[in-house]
């Protein structure tokens, strides 16, 4: 998932990716704690993607409120 891809989304809908992304996150913060995690790099790019999409909400709720 790029930052090109999400600015071309409506802010209801990277609210809902945003959640999904949290859900996945806590859901390999579970399986990390357990020892039952497979792929250990995707917590990293999970974290990122949840940055991404927080950095995008943020410039369409300035831009919105500049106008």
């Amino acid at each position: 998932m790029n930052a090109t891809e999400l600015r071309d989304k409506t802010p209801d809908q990277l609210r809902d990716e945003l959640a999904a992304l949290k859900k996945e996150a806590f859901n390999l913060r579970f399986q990390s704690a357990t020892g039952a995690m497979e792929n250990t790099a995707r917590t990293r790019v999970v974290r990122r993607d949840i940055a991404r999409v927080m950095t995008v909400l943020n410039e369409k709720a300035a831009a919105a409120a500049a106008e």
